[in-house]
């Protein structure tokens, strides 16, 4: 790798500030944010920073993106200010986020029509991985295309999985982790809020669950978060709960789309849309916990 290699990552905010400043280290990396805050915090990691992200993408052979859903993901390249016309061509748009099939299809025909690929990737890991490269990343690609993206990938991701060779294959994949995680923080949540209920020290129960066959992932990273939910402020928002009410949405639109029930997935995405309505949608999302338990019963 070397520094003639620019990728440019739009947003700057609690992943793409690491990424970006990870990237930094061995390739030149140009920046775009709407919060001057975040534009001095990159500088200040190596990335060259523009005031608009059309400036910041003139030219890329790789655009970063985290957006929020399929709509986003089109007001950002087509949209009034969009950047998909002063990309390089032969460049790569690389989606990091989960937003589903639907949108894939129609992105990729226009951007072919400006001579750029998408890389569908999207990617796990929170914030402190991302800047050490310890993400775990899902892609699907056409293998010209993934080779492009492959300085960016590979700076990033410690485990790095090509699931099919067409954009789509990885949304599909991160569906189905979605499933599995969102159901598995809500199952969490519950169990410890039945803890509490009979009258067991929630912090003990939690360390006697992780050593058993009960233990997973989510019960282990969100468990001591799911502790915090009843303190003044809450847990540290590292993944907030509305990221689940839409992602739980795509399983939902999944499930449906292929005519498969799901009625465990159903369960947990009603426990985030309750969440959400109780004013819980900037959270952290172990703040589920208060969905079932709206206050905890022993000190």
């Amino acid at each position: 790798m070397t520094t003639d290699y620019k990728v440019t990552v739009l947003g700057l905010g609690a992943m793409g500030l690491p990424m970006a400043a990870r990237l930094a280290t061995r390739l030149t990396v140009h920046g775009f944010d709407i919060a001057e805050p975040r534009l001095a915090l990159a500088q200040e990691a190596g990335v060259r920073t523009f005031g608009s992200a059309r400036e910041a993408a003139e030219g890329a052979d790789a655009l970063l993106l985290a957006v929020r859903n399929g709509e986003q993901l089109d007001d950002v390249l087509f949209g009034e200010h969009g950047v998909a016309a002063v990309l390089k061509p032969g460049a790569v748009v690389i989606l990091g986020s989960t937003v589903g099939t639907e949108a894939i299809p129609a992105t990729v025909a226009r951007l072919a029509e400006h001579g750029v690929a998408l890389v569908d990737a999207p990617l796990s890991g929170g914030p402190k991985r991302a800047g050490e490269g310890d993400l775990l990343i899902v892609v699907g690609a056409e293998p010209a295309a993934l080779e492009t993206a492959r300085p960016v990938l590979e700076l990033l991701a410690s485990t790095l999985t090509v699931v099919g060779d067409k954009p789509g294959d990885g949304q599909a994949l991160k569906t189905v982790n979605q499933l599995l995680c969102g159901v598995h923080i809500a199952a969490a949540a519950e169990a410890m809020a039945l803890a509490d209920a009979l009258g067991l020290d929630q912090a003990k129960t939690l360390a006697a669950l992780e050593a058993g066959a009960a233990g997973s992932f989510m019960l282990s990273n969100r468990g001591p978060r799911i502790l915090e939910a009843y303190t003044e402020d809450g847990a540290e928002v590292l993944s907030r709960l509305d990221i689940f009410v839409k992602d739980m949405g795509i399983v939902g639109k999944a499930t449906r789309a292929a005519g498969l029930a799901a009625p465990v997935a159903a369960a947990a995405e009603q426990l985030y849309l309750l969440g959400q309505a109780q004013g819980l949608a900037a959270a952290d999302d172990s703040a589920v916990i208060k969905v079932v338990a709206p206050s905890k019963r022993t000190a």
